[in-house]
């Protein structure tokens, strides 16, 4: 189907949720939590970032989800495609932020098939906004998700990302953004090389560097592991749309930057 950007919606209504069309019917999804679940170590997902480059954005996340100080699982993806021209990661809990992406993605779906057309770029990221301030009384329990959004705008043809914090406040970043235990150190690698210019390529080196910098300083980051061959999740979004950076770039892309670690 092709969509007319010019006519890209900026909100989807209640009528064109699908969430609201399950709810109605007494089977949307709850966010609430038994008594006790407070005491529960739920597997946390840890790293992720985005940036603009010159053509759209990159957005990358490490592999480790934690529980508590031990390492819960290594093969977590934090990255995935929201619709054709948009991505979503996510940190925090990883059960309840996968379960999040998932309605995310069918929301959006779902909008495009009713109505025709694709939702504008700030209205996807003020829906995720609403979505992670449903979430709400989860977070007070200490069971929280905080996403990253970027996407490429098709009417203004550049590249756009978004941070969230914890009650659904959402703000556009111009540059770059972080989540995650090794959110910090990963936006302090980031302060001293992210350039505005940079080349596609250069965004792929970029994103896979900053991860491995920030599992130098934050154990609970998972770096690339050359032996298991596990290695971060990389995407890019651009006007040719969403477009998943192959196992073989990154992995050549990890050797460098640890070599340069070391």
């Amino acid at each position: 189907m092709t969509l007319d950007p010019s006519r890209q919606g900026d909100s989807i209504t209640p009528a064109e949720s699908f969430a609201a069309l399950l709810r109605s019917r007494g089977l949307g999804p709850r966010w609430d939590l038994p008594a006790g679940s407070s005491r529960l170590d739920p597997p946390e997902g840890t790293t992720v970032l985005a940036f603009r480059y010159a053509d759209g954005v990159v957005m990358a996340g490490d592999r480790r989800a934690t529980s508590g100080n031990v390492i819960a699982h290594r093969r977590v993806q934090k990255v995935f495609a929201a619709d054709q021209f948009s991505a979503v990661a996510i940190a925090g809990v990883a059960g309840i932020a996968l379960e999040l992406v998932k309605l995310f993605q069918t929301e959006l779906e779902h909008y495009e098939k009713l109505e025709g057309r694709r939702l504008s770029l700030t209205g996807k990221a003020n829906h995720l906004a609403a979505m992670v301030r449903g979430q709400l009384p989860m977070a007070f329990q200490g069971l929280v998700v905080i996403p990253l959004f970027c996407g490429y705008d098709e009417q203004d043809r550049v590249g756009r990302l978004y941070s969230y914090d914890v009650v659904g406040g959402s703000y556009e970043e111009t540059d770059y953004a972080t989540e995650g235990s090794g959110g910090r150190d990963a936006r302090l690698f980031l302060r001293g090389t992210f350039t505005p210019d940079l080349t596609e390529t250069a965004a792929i080196d970029l994103a896979v560097a900053a991860l491995v910098a920030a599992a130098e300083e934050d154990t609970g980051t998972g770096g690339p592991d050359l032996r298991r061959e596990i290695y971060p999740n990389v995407v890019t979004v651009s006007a040719a749309g969403f477009a998943e950076v192959p196992e073989d770039r990154v992995a050549a892309a990890a050797r460098v930057a640890l070599e340069r670690a070391t």
